[in-house]
């Protein structure tokens, strides 16, 4: 069963395309798709997408929770929940959630990012809906309401409903693309022996000079000649070629590098795992934290009516697990528990230590109270 059997789409009805405020055309169709073929795209993804997959789902209703953290659908943890939604984000700037509900009691069940090709807009009695389009048969075709869909957006500028591509960076890949190719080539242009074979009888044919070249390479610039050794007589004189090509300027080749890391808003501390606390904290609040804020918002207002988020339901994404902090740092968040700021078993967490029971109440000092209270020794 694939992904496209979960769901039932419109059947056969007409549609016409969504128009949007600035008169802007609906219909997208991704145009900087290979750069996940980018080693150095796919590093920066990866980094980032590992780091948000880290992240914990909180609600108060804690089915929801559940299911976001440990089964949000058949393919997936909730790690790689995280982790795809996160990659997909990167890559196409704009991913849909499906939020599958119960056809029965309409409770939430499931979370599926939809692996679209492309997808346009639609308009039926006054609704948005969002068509997808598959890979492979151009069959494949599904039509999903906008309310069952939680979207997240980057560089969310032209459209009403999705954000720009990444044609702003292609053109840096291609250049780093053509000097890798150079350095490439000059390899394979300067593995072999190139010069020019002259002879030293007179006057000889076409064909002779042919034949002379001919017996020299097959001799001499095969793969069976191993000794790298050529022998010529004395009617045979040979001049080496000396060959340069030259390559890209390896500052220039970091200047491009620097660039795409500017984009995806990483370096190379964090790509080799060589950050300290203080880089981490920089990237999380910078990198990690808007993406899990923005998820968390758009999951509270898709997965729950007007009147449930009026009652203070809610969904967010915390990321508590600061594994990257010193254990200087983590000692001295001992104190934050016994000023009842954490619970024990938070700060459990954060040692990678397993919670027991008892330890969700907060603890404070016998030495410490609110301020304004008079202590027994004064009254």
């Amino acid at each position: 069963m694939g992904f496209l059997d979960f769901f039932r789409p419109l059947k056969s009805i007409k549609q016409t395309r969504w128009r949007e405020l600035g008169a802007y055309t609906a219909t997208f169709s991704p145009f900087g798709t290979d750069i996940w073929q980018s080693d150095l795209v796919r590093s920066c993804i990866r980094a980032t997408s590992e780091h948000t997959s880290k992240a914990n789902a909180v609600s108060n209703r804690k089915d929801i929770a559940d299911i976001l953290n440990i089964h949000p659908n058949m393919y997936m943890s909730g790690k790689d929940f995280l982790s795809k939604v996160r990659i997909w984000l990167e890559v196409k700037n704009t991913v849909f959630i499906y939020i599958a509900r119960d056809p029965l009691t309409g409770k939430t069940i499931g979370f599926y990012p939809v692996p679209y090709a492309a997808f346009e807009a639609l308009e039926y009695e006054g609704r948005l809906f969002i068509k997808f389009l598959f890979s492979g048969s151009s069959e494949r075709v599904l039509v999903l309401p906008w309310e069952d869909l939680a979207v997240l957006r980057k560089d969310y500028y032209t459209s009403d409903i999705w954000g720009d591509d990444n044609r702003a960076i292609l053109n840096k890949l291609d250049l780093i693309n053509t000097a890798d190719q150079g350095v490439a080539n000059a390899v394979r242009s300067t593995a072999n022996l190139r010069g020019i074979l002259k002879s030293t009888k007179a006057m000889l044919s076409n064909d002779d000079v042919r034949k002379q070249k001919d017996q020299f390479v097959q001799d001499y610039l095969n793969l069976e000649n191993s000794g790298g050794i050529a022998s010529l007589d004395a009617t045979q004189e040979f001049t080496p070629i000396e060959m340069k090509p030259i390559v890209t300027d390896p500052q220039l080749i970091k200047e491009y590098r620097d660039d795409v890391f500017r984009y995806y808003g990483i370096n190379d501390d964090i790509l080799m795992s060589k950050y300290n606390e203080d880089d981490m904290e920089a990237f999380y609040e910078a990198r990690i934290e808007p993406f899990l804020v923005a998820l968390g918002t758009e999951l509270t207002r898709k997965v729950f009516t007007v009147r449930e988020q009026q009652m203070k339901n809610y969904i967010i994404y915390e990321s508590n697990r600061i594994g990257y902090a010193s254990n200087k740092t983590k000692l001295n968040m001992i104190q934050l528990v016994d000023r009842g700021i954490l619970t024990p078993n938070e700060l459990r967490q954060v040692f990678n230590l397993a919670p027991y029971e008892g330890g969700d109440e907060f603890v404070r000092r016998l030495d410490t109270m609110p301020t304004g209270e008079t202590s027994e020794e004064e009254k």
